[in-house]
């Protein structure tokens, strides 16, 4: 079967090659809106389900697999900051707090579809405001919800604990997936 990465996500391109699989990696672009009713615990899996579903040139023998991951604080989606304004709010945000981060993902053959959330929750250490414009100044925060990468510096020396899997927070619950394309699909 055919795998096909569905994410312009250079994290995700190399966590699922590291975990050996070979793929095609696809741009879907798509709109990233979500009913801001909809509970905030809901929307990676509906995104990443959204994110599959406007891919429309799936064929026979490919899976497609889609995926989305959220940064939520006091049930509230932190998304990829627009400017360095808001990224330095949401980083005060998280500051000595716990959030939760979450990775909807969807795999899809034209037979059948399967989604699934995965959650970690991550304890973040007193951040001063010069640590976060040394964050931003150095590192690019830009194209990660709640305006940080934890395999990068913040995630270095600014997280404290996480409950969970680490490769959920850096963008693909990697064991969740694996157990899925072998059990459900045999790849």
């Amino acid at each position: 079967m055919r795998l096909l990465l569905g994410s312009n996500s250079p994290r995700r391109n190399e966590l699922l090659g590291h975990m050996g699989y070979t793929f095609d990696k696809i741009a879907i672009y798509c709109d990233e809106a979500f009913d801001i009713e909809m509970p905030a615990t809901e929307v990676a899996e509906y995104l990443a389900n959204k994110k599959s579903n406007s891919y429309t040139s799936l064929r026979k023998n490919e899976l497609l697999i889609t995926a989305d991951t959220v940064v939520i604080y006091n049930e509230t989606i932190m998304n990829k900051p627009q400017d360095r304004d808001e990224a330095f709010y949401m980083l005060s945000q998280l500051n000595n707090t716990t959030h939760l981060v979450q990775t909807g993902f969807c795999l899809r053959t034209l037979d059948k579809t399967i989604s699934s959330t995965c959650s970690s929750e991550v304890t973040v250490d007193v951040l001063s405001p010069e640590e976060i414009n040394f964050y931003l100044d150095n590192y690019q925060p830009y194209d990660k919800a709640g305006a940080y990468g934890i395999q990068e510096w913040f995630g270095l020396t600014k997280v404290k604990h996480i409950n969970g899997c680490y490769f959920n927070v850096v963008g693909l619950p990697c064991s969740e997936l694996y157990k899925r394309l072998k059990n459900d699909y045999g790849v």
